[in-house]
């Protein structure tokens, strides 16, 4: 993997699951939905580089391959191999674009300007990722792509799942030798709420390669959110120190996912939101395999970052590994504005409304390097 200034070190053959390589193809159908529409997958970056395959379906991240020394690839996400298993597994968001409101919202219900809006619940009371039709089971429209960049579209009709006003969003992938950008832009026809993210399940020794236990993850974030029962916040700020959600110095994950603490007991795990200290110029949150020596830098203009450690992964899923996916097998790093965001207030919370004639944009930016790891 390139380390920012051109040139290529650290072996990583011989130190991650193989797997199947990239896509032959730049493009090519991956399969049908029951209605005969067909479901595009396209390959972005260059051998040498990271690679990226995307689905119109769900616009979703299907794979992302890490090229080592020997010419070998990795394939470092959760994934499906073949549309079917995207369709049968499609709560787990595997990669996918995530919206109209990423994370959950309590009872599914929230109020703008004094309207009462009840949306499709789908996580017992609650509605979760915008609901059982979300953005990650609908067919985007690619509106450009090519080696380096896909650009994704999509129009949400008013009261769609419950939400106000006709949403369009924008999705941008792009990819350069080492990094992959992610770029949403909305716009909606009347007062409405937005939440947008990405949902990468990762394990940087390879898909299908076992547990995250070993990874260590550190996260700019000196607070982070408890939740009740139900995940849902309980609307305290909580200092992470002398907790299992102190990450601000790099952490094995293995012994945080199963600490003696009622908050991880309640999750299975961790599945929590971390408030984010502002910075402009350092990663959000860094991941990195001991086994391996790959390593993730998250770089973001979103408030909050969602830390969700596959608790509810129950082996039921086999991806193109060959490999089930048990608990733990990967790790999500979902930034994004707070759950619950729309039923609170206060400076603290960051809004997530969107006015008519008003513009969301986000981005978010994943680098990948290589330090060298146990052989």
């Amino acid at each position: 993997m390139s380390n920012g200034n051109g040139r290529t070190d650290g072996p990583l053959a011989g130190r991650g699951q193989p797997d199947e390589p990239p896509p032959a193809s730049r493009t090519e159908v991956f399969g049908t939905l029951a209605d005969g529409r067909p479901v595009h997958r396209h390959l972005l970056g260059e051998p040498g580089g990271v690679q990226i395959a995307v689905l119109d379906h769900g616009a979703t991240i299907q794979g992302i391959w890490l090229s080592d020394a020997r010419g070998g690839t990795t394939n470092v996400v959760l994934s499906a191999a073949d549309l079917d298993g995207y369709l049968r597994h499609h709560s787990d968001y595997y990669g996918a674009a995530v919206g109209r409101f990423a994370n959950r919202i309590a009872d599914g219900r929230f109020g703008v300007d004094g309207v009462e809006y009840q949306v499709v619940r789908n996580d017992g009371p609650h509605c979760l990722h915008g609901g059982p039709d979300g953005f990650h089971r609908r067919l985007w429209d690619i509106d450009h792509a090519d080696a380096r960049r896909i650009d994704l579209s999509l129009t949400s009709a008013d009261g769609d799942q419950g939400f106000p006003g006709e949403l369009t969003v924008g999705l941008t992938y792009s990819v350069s030798r080492d990094t992959v950008s992610i770029r949403f832009v909305a716009t909606t026809t009347a007062p409405t709420v937005v939440n947008l993210t990405q949902h990468a399940h990762f394990n940087l020794d390879g898909e299908g390669s076992g547990s995250i236990d070993d990874h260590t993850l550190q996260v700019v974030a000196g607070r982070y959110l408890p939740v009740g029962a139900d995940l849902i916040p309980t609307g305290e700020f909580a200092d992470v120190a002398g907790t299992p959600f102190d990450f601000r110095r790099p952490h094995a994950l293995g012994d945080r996912m199963t600490a003696s603490h009622p908050q991880v007991a309640i999750a299975g795990g961790i599945d929590h939101n971390f408030v984010l200290d502002r910075s402009d110029d350092r990663p959000a949150a860094v991941l990195e395999s001991a086994r391996t020596g790959r390593r993730l830098e998250v770089v973001t203009d979103q408030p909050g970052l969602q830390v969700y450690t596959g608790n509810f992964f129950d082996g039921s899923h086999t991806g193109p590994s060959g490999r089930p996916y048990e608990r733990g097998s990967g790790i999500a790093l979902e930034t994004q504005g707070f759950p619950d965001a729309p039923n609170r207030s206060g400076p603290e919370w960051p809004s997530v409304r969107l006015d008519p004639g008003d513009r969301l944009e986000t981005t978010t930016t994943w680098r990948f390097t290589d330090t060298g790891g146990r052989t």
